[in-house]
């Protein structure tokens, strides 16, 4: 009696049929179970006594599928060559957790096998089937719901982004004493437009901020899109060519709207990989302007002579780690290195690198994927002892993603490193030319004007007395009634009986945090419309407030605070002059 096949399975095999190409097949049939790829596998590494982590292992499991219904061999003989179909719903999760559990596609297996069997293509080829017929981790169909319907991969909404880098061109005046240092958005025949990962916008404005900033020494004519920025792509993730091809699309028509005439790519790997090398065929365009990663741009502006940099203020000792989709997939290896000598004193290799190193281990979108995460972070030992051998304190990398993967290694092992990327380093050892400018002010009658905050009642909410003081007092010179509280309970409490005009909000206190106090006012109507910014020493803590199902807080800053940043943002947030 023939076994029934599910409506998935069948769908699964019908589109495998579909999706087979000279490439798919040359790797499905060229396996000779010869051990080298198990041998490069942080997985393997990690787990040596589970066999089933092994690539050749875990490839077994499609090739089977193939040979039983594809190859002739295991038509006529699949007892023979180990031929075996797919029939259950359960066969098919079994399935995903090998796809999206067991492989971060980093494709080093790929390139130390001699065969020339590149599993990690056939690995997303196998995870696109599996999303075609709606079976994927959680938090995959999220984020790829969010890229179709919003646009990016985080769900940053327009207003949100546009916010933002107005915000950062703010920052980036009073910081630089110049008025002309903008983020310009939508201008038209540009050089220069500069595409980024929605991670910035969300979690680290200040990449935005330096790259701006670098931008505006260079003399660079640019701009930012105020639609279709989002140079990420998570059909390289997910393996669906149809999202790919539309993510793709969206940025390729905005930079030719704009008459742009180089797409500059911000430093995430697989951003990079799926723009400049997938996106134009999954897209099926023909892309008329040049496209460069942001680390050769500011590699040719220091060349150029366009900006100037100072290595001596970057002395802390570095490593680079290689991104897999820069490095492996991309040959982007020695831009970056060339780029840290010009930029820091001290900075070390790790050992083994460029296209030899070991995945951050949140690659292939396994930081999406919850559900997989002991298995990522135990897996993680292999990427803490290269770190911790190379006895560096900071970690370069030029990919939001590896920024993601490695922080939570060194959290997980404890390592006491900190992460950055090249456009931090860049921007901090910027030579700023000083301005030489003699004006002449005629005498003027001298005019009193109000306390630009007078009227205006601020609560002040730190657990830090000298903090407290400190903001109070910034507030109060300024013409504002001040009310302040040392702890959450207090804080709600005031808001409810003061109704404040602005509060200032810490994250980290000891009983009711800050993050617990946000949503407790967002949630109780009579509070709801307070005007709220964070201020918080712990950056990391950022994503405990945006990913809150709330409206997010009119403003965010990171400690330490000066007097100018602080009334900066208080007055943008009360919309005053």
């Amino acid at each position: 009696m023939s076994k029934h096949r599910s409506y998935k399975a069948e769908k699964f095999l019908e589109r495998l049929g579909q999706k087979l190409n000279r490439q798919m097949v040359g790797s499905l049939v060229a396996c000779v179970h010869c051990g080298m790829c198990t041998e490069a596998c942080h997985y393997v590494l990690a787990n040596p006594d589970d066999p089933t982590y092994a690539p050749a292992y875990k490839a077994d499991r499609l090739r089977k599928i193939f040979k039983r219904h594809f190859d002739w061999t295991g038509r006529i003989f699949p007892w023979w060559v180990g031929g075996k179909s797919i029939f259950t719903d359960e066969e098919l999760e079994e399935l995903k957790d090998i796809v999206f559990g067991k492989c971060t596609n980093c494709r080093r297996c790929s390139i130390n096998c001699p065969m020339g069997v590149d599993f990690a293509t056939y690995n997303r080829m196998t995870r696109g089937l599996l999303v075609s017929v709606g079976i994927m981790p959680e938090g995959v169909a999220v984020v790829s719901k969010d890229q179709w319907e919003i646009g990016n991969q985080m769900g940053v909404l327009k207003e949100d982004y546009i916010d933002t880098l107005e915000w950062m061109s703010d920052e980036l005046q009073l910081e630089l004493e110049d008025d002309t240092a903008i983020i310009p958005i939508d201008k038209m025949n540009c050089e220069v437009v500069y595409s980024i990962n929605p991670r910035e916008v969300k979690y680290d404005p200040r990449t935005i901020a330096d790259a701006a900033k670098i931008f505006h020494n260079a003399g660079e004519n640019w701009t930012m899109p105020s639609e279709g920025w989002d140079m990420t792509n998570f059909g390289l993730f997910s393996g669906d060519d149809a999202l790919g091809g539309a993510v793709a699309r969206r940025l390729y028509e905005k930079v030719s709207e704009l008459k742009g005439r180089k797409l500059v790519i911000s430093e995430c790997g697989h951003g990079y990989r799926s723009t400049r090398c997938e996106g134009p065929n999954w897209a099926g365009m023909d892309i008329d302007f040049e496209m460069e990663s942001s680390v050769i741009t500011m590699l040719r502006y220091i060349r150029e002579g366009r900006i100037k940099v100072d290595k001596t203020r970057n002395t802390t000792p570095v490593t680079f780690h290689d991104s897999c989709n820069n490095a492996r997939s991309c040959g982007l290896f020695e831009e970056p290195r060339e780029l840290l000598e010009l930029v820091v004193t001290d900075w070390r290799e790790m050992y083994p690198n460029r296209a030899e190193n070991y995945c951050c281990t949140g690659g292939g979108g396994a930081m999406s994927m919850s559900e997989y995460t002991p298995n990522r972070l135990k897996s993680a030992k292999v990427k803490a002892d290269q770190l911790t051998a190379t006895g560096a304190e900071i970690v370069v990398t030029s990919c939001h993603n590896c920024v993601d993967g490695l922080t939570d290694v060194i959290r997980h092992y404890k390592l006491g490193m900190e992460v950055s990327q090249l456009v931090n380093l860049v921007a901090n050892a910027l030579i700023i030319p000083e301005k030489k400018v003699i004006v002449e002010v005629p005498a003027v009658e001298e005019v009193v004007k109000e306390p630009v905050l007078k009227g205006y009642k601020i609560l002040v909410v730190d657990d830090e007395p000298d903090i407290l003081t400190f903001f109070s007092s910034v507030l109060e010179d300024n013409g504002a009634e001040v009310l302040e509280a040392l702890d959450g309970d207090t804080a709600v409490e005031l808001a409810l009986k003061e109704k404040p005009d602005l509060m200032t909000l810490d994250l980290n206190m000891p009983g009711k945090d800050g993050g617990k106090v946000f949503e407790e006012l967002r949630n109780n109507p009579a509070t709801a419309g307070i005007k709220v910014c964070i201020i918080t020493g712990r950056p990391e803590l950022r994503r405990l407030i945006y990913d809150r199902p709330v409206t997010p807080p009119e403003g965010y800053l990171d400690k330490p605070v000066d007097e100018d940043t602080l009334m900066l943002n208080v007055r943008k947030i009360l919309e005053l002059a």
